[in-house]
């Protein structure tokens, strides 16, 4: 009797099975050939060509060309749109027909004038399925829509993913046709895949591999490609391999369907509203079709534009929604920068977002999701907490470049001691395939084994859209309970987190900010885009505070809520984690430079309407016509410009109560003059009574003293506001990244156009002005300013920028020794290593801050304070702030032209905190606003009686016109109780979450002077204030 020989040659059955399923090698003999039977030809294409991205409405009503397959359509950025006419054969009854669709574009398909699928070869969807199994009674002859965008998954960089976009670039038609597909093949391809995987991922060391390679072996030995009948038998063998079961306590894997669709970045906004159709239309297919089948999806902004240009889309996800298997997560408007939106921009990523999840969807997230963000502020987990969230997905520390995370399941715990038990999904991807990959990394990496055996596989093509796949979900279909594998258990985070949960007792914390080693360049890039940022930030309070004291004090005011609605949701577009940071091509940077031009024109309006509704009663007359608003909660003595005569402008000296509003008058009491005198050295000494600095002729402090104490800030023998320039080639991502080997290319900036030379000699204000040539290319102009009563000198600066590859930073190197520096975060702030003892300090080479940064020693310290700039970096005493940086992907033009910004230096007696540093920050950021008006005398809204608490907001409260949302913080890192007084009419206050949900189970403490509030080191308090 004649038995098989039994082979054990490993090498050759591998890729014996391999080559049974490629689609490469022997397609006309193996599995895969057999993938599609017969074609047919369409009866018709043509095509339609716009500019612009058009509505199918209008689509169908153009002129429609004939075209072929093989024919190029573009440029990058338009639209075709391709009236596709089908008569499928009779002869295939009973068939499964598709059309298959490839080309270089993303294409979605329409029928009987709906969205009905994406088709994207890079996300591997290039067949629409026109039925299942032909029947007679079926339309044989039926017409689509294609509407084809002309950029790729991932835009149209030019020679690379992230290369600026090629303009010029076509799209081929590569084919178009009717084909029978042959489902059977699939499975029995996806069998082999599954098999193929795990022999070669399970090693030469493991059983289960080789059950694996002779399972597929013996396969490929009943199974004749041409014989469909025989498949059966070959899938027997996979199914006994894949139903041998796990042990009780194997990992467990909750397999969610998820597409990460980046808001913008290597394609435009408008892009994204068809990105986000394209993409979950498919996902509501592959609900039809697969009942177990579950889906994580996050942003609002993406949720609304669906809803507002594919509407009856948009029905069919609050269908499954309310299902369970269409999950809203996150919480936020979008997936935000996790560095440099302001504290209350973070909270209002979160109103607005759960808000919108509640009204549409009648349901708040629970878990916070923001896995491809550059780091992660620690002040998050307190705002999420504020918002009703307690849990935190997120995996992009797996992209450190130095440091290894050494936790993948843990309590994140921030600086206020607010704790999120956040999950980091071992695979380290948010687009996993459902392959054995994926499942096995899962395990490997998990860094907390034993404490926690429970981890989430996102599966879905993700950043340009495109989601699962019938495919994907085949895969971990097969190997739900397979030995050798984790379980496989299709899930939801509120499953997979109440799993965490209900086993958290060995789990770790981690205290602090989530830091991300790379992409450290962000906090730079894109300058304008950052500078728009802080001033709009700055802006919306502003206008939201004068609107609040419109509405109690002035007459018939009605407050602009739907159009500061609209106003924030621009801001917070722009907040998206590849907007802000700078990591977007032009066109987004064009938009998002639109979105800050909008929000300025309109809130600069609307303040102007709050301020007018602020006058007093006209039968009180002043000799000044001119009042000042003041939205800060202190009073404060400060120069401002005013309008003079003849165009003219002049300056004043006033003193503006806290929230308040004050006329401009000539009574402000006198004060030390400031004095600015050229030295017969040639250098320039500015004093003010508070400071005495010396400049020299190329604009550098030479010497700082604090007059009082009569203390030098500046190192001996060095020179302050020095500008350098640096080498910035990084290893790949050119906006993103800057590399510590920067360091090694400092070139002091010492070329001299006009040297320094007074401006102003004195009065409340001097000036002293100087021009630097940083190259043939690129000039600086900076004026210095030190102004009355003023404890910073200021230096506003202008510059023309014409680089490539290079990074502007300035240094000041000061006379303070510390290990650490304390930079500021949103609300409050954080201590790093001015060292590099360890590869976790020195790893921090350059890092982000908000509005200052300082470096004290016992006694006295030297604070850096910033108008738009986020960068730093405090190497031992040298204090360095990044100013303007010239990357060329994936935006070649980034940075290049003028740019205006304003920084600071203050040096102080004691710590920050008694030195007002904190204060000092704000009032460089939120200026006093100037306004025509009689004003009768000075007037405050708003007094908080310890300066450690910062009241940070007042708006209206959502929902209530008769009522008023504040919003404080505790600054300074301690505990302290704090009176908040009004002069406004409020009858009843609650304390309120950051959503504005009172919370009567804190009883609000009311004195004779105001609301007492207590507060622990960096607590944010939020209070609802009911109008009479």
């Amino acid at each position: 009797m004649y038995h098989q020989p039994v082979l054990k040659n490993r090498r050759t059955l591998l890729e014996r099975a391999e080559k049974f399923i490629s689609d490469i090698y022997f397609t006309d003999c193996n599995l895969r050939g057999r993938l599609f039977g017969e074609t047919h030809p369409v009866e018709s294409i043509s095509v339609f060509k716009c500019q612009k991205r058009i509505a199918h409405s209008e689509s169908i009503q153009q002129n429609f060309e004939p075209c072929k397959v093989g024919d190029a359509f573009g440029p990058t950025w338009w639209t075709c749109w391709f009236k596709v006419t089908l008569k499928i054969p009779d002869a295939w009854r009973g068939r499964e027909v598709h059309m298959r669709w490839e080309s270089d574009g993303e294409g979605m398909v329409w029928r009987d004038q709906r969205p009905v699928q994406g088709l994207t070869k890079e996300g591997e969807k290039t067949s629409y399925v026109l039925t299942k199994c032909l029947k007679d009674n079926e339309p044989h002859s039926i017409d689509l829509y294609v509407e084809l965008a002309c950029n790729g998954l991932f835009g149209a960089g030019q020679g690379s993913m992230i290369a600026a976009p090629d303009p010029n670039r076509k799209f081929t038609l590569q084919k178009a046709e009717l084909v029978v597909f042959n489902r059977d093949v699939r499975e029995l391809l996806t069998d082999f895949e599954m098999l193929v995987d795990i022999v070669k991922l399970l090693g030469e060391g493991e059983q289960r591999g080789y059950q694996a390679l002779f399972t597929a072996n013996e396969m490929v030995n009943l199974c004749d490609p041409a014989d469909p009948s025989s498949f059966a038998s070959a899938r027997s063998l996979a199914q006994n391999f894949f139903s041998q079961k796990n042990g009780e306590s194997q990992h467990v894997v909750h397999a969610m369907g998820h597409c990460h669709i980046d808001t913008a970045w290597l394609w435009p906004y408008e892009e994204t509203i068809r990105k986000c159709a394209r993409s979950w239309v498919t996902v509501i297919r592959l609900m039809e079709k697969n009942p177990e089948f579950v889906f994580t999806c996050s942003q609002a902004q993406q949720f609304e534009w669906v809803k507002s240009w594919y509407p009856d889309l948009f029905s069919e996800i609050k269908h499954f929604v309310q299902k369970g298997r269409f999950i809203p997560v996150g919480g936020t408007w979008v997936e935000m920068d996790g560095n440099l939106p302001s504290g209350e921009s973070m909270v209002r990523q979160f109103l607005h977002g759960q808000n919108f999840f509640k009204e549409e969807f009648g349901q708040y997230c629970k878990e916070f999701w923001l896995p491809d963000t550059f780091g992660y502020s620690a002040q998050l987990p307190q705002i999420m907490k504020g918002c009703g969230i307690t849990r935190f997905l997120t995996q992009k520390l797996s992209w450190n470049l130095v440091n290894t995370f050494p936790h993948s399941t843990f309590f994140w715990e921030g600086i206020d001691g607010a704790q999120v038990l956040t999950h980091f999904p071992p695979g380290n991807s948010y687009g996993m395939k459902g392959k054995v990959e994926d499942l096995i990394n899962t395990v490997k990496n998990n860094k907390d084994k034993g404490r926690a055996n429970h981890s989430a596989v996102l599966f879905g093509f993700g950043d340009g859209g495109g989601g699962p796949t019938q495919l994907m979900i085949d895969r971990l279909e097969r190997v739900r309970d397979t030995d050798g594998l984790p379980k496989v258990q299709v899930s939801c985070p509120d499953l997979l987190f109440s799993q965490l949960e209900s086993d958290s007792a060995l789990l770790c914390t981690w205290v602090g900010e989530l830091f991300l080693e790379l992409h450290n360049g962000t906090y730079t890039t894109q300058a304008k885009i950052k500078l728009g940022n802080r001033q709009c930030e700055a802006l919306l309070h502003d206008v939201e505070v004068a609107s609040c004291l419109a509405l109690c004090r002035g007459e018939n005011f009605t407050y602009p809520r739907s159009k500061l609605q609209e106003l924030w949701r621009l801001l917070l577009i722009n907040q998206f984690h590849d907007v802000i940071p700078g990591s977007c091509i032009e066109m987004v940077v064009d938009d998002a430079l639109k979105y800050y031009d909008e929000i300025r024109t309109t809130g600069f309006k609307l303040l102007l309407s709050a301020c007018e509704s602020l006058r007093s009663d006209p039968a009180h007359t002043t000799s000044s016509n001119m009042a000042v608003l003041n939205t800060l909660p202190w009073e404060r003595t400060e120069v401002v410009t005013l309008p003079g005569e003849e165009l003219k402008t002049r300056l004043a000296l006033v003193r503006v109560p806290s929230v308040g509003v004050s006329p401009v008058t000539d009574t402000v009491e006198s004060v030390p003059p400031v004095s600015v005198t050229t030295m017969d050295d040639g250098n320039i000494q500015m004093e003010n009574g508070i400071l005495k600095a010396v400049i020299d002729r190329a604009g550098r402090l030479t010497s700082v003293l604090l007059v009082q104490t009569n203390r030098e800030a500046i190192s001996e023998g060095c020179f302050a506001n020095q500008f350098i320039l640096f080498d910035d080639v990084p290893l790949y991502w050119d906006a993103w990244d800057v590399m510590d080997y920067h360091l090694q290319t400092r070139k002091p900036v010492i070329d001299i156009i006009e040297p320094a030379k007074v401006v102003s000699s004195g009065g409340i204000r001097g000036s002293v002005t100087f021009s630097l040539r940083i190259s043939n290319k690129s000039t600086i102009t900076q004026e210095v300013i030190l102004d009355a009563c003023c404890s910073y000198i200021k230096f506003n600066t202008k510059m023309d920028w014409e680089e490539a590859h290079k990074f502007l930073k300035v240094e000041f190197p000061v006379q303070v020794r510390n290990p650490s520096a304390t930079y500021e975060i949103q609300f409050g702030h954080l201590q790093r290593p001015t060292h590099r003892n360890t590869s976790w300090d020195w790893a921090r080479f350059e890092v982000w801050a908000h509005k200052w940064a300082d470096l004290s020693e016992y006694g006295f310290g030297v604070a850096l304070l910033n108008n738009c700039k986020y960068g730093y970096s405090i190497h031992q005493n040298i204090m360095a702030m990044s100013l303007l940086r010239a990357p060329k992907s994936p935006d070649a033009n980034a940075d290049m032209g003028c740019h205006q910004f304003t920084y600071a230096l203050m040096p102080h007696t004691g710590t920050f905190q008694e030195s007002s540093v904190i204060q000092s920050a704000y009032n460089l950021n939120f200026p006093l606003r100037p306004y025509k008006a009689v004003i009768s005398e000075s007037w405050s809204a708003f007094s908080v009686t310890s300066p450690a608490v910062i009241l940070e907001t007042i708006k209206q409260a959502e929902g209530k016109k008769n009522a008023l949302l504040v919003r404080l913080y505790e600054s300074h890192g301690s505990s302290v109780t704090a009176i908040l007084s009004t002069s406004l009419p409020v009858k009843e206050a609650w304390h309120c979450d950051l959503l504005e949900r009172p919370d009567p189970s804190i009883p609000v403490s009311k004195t004779a002077s105001g609301i007492s509030l207590t507060f622990k080191p960096f607590q944010i308090r939020s209070l609802l204030l009911i109008l009479q």
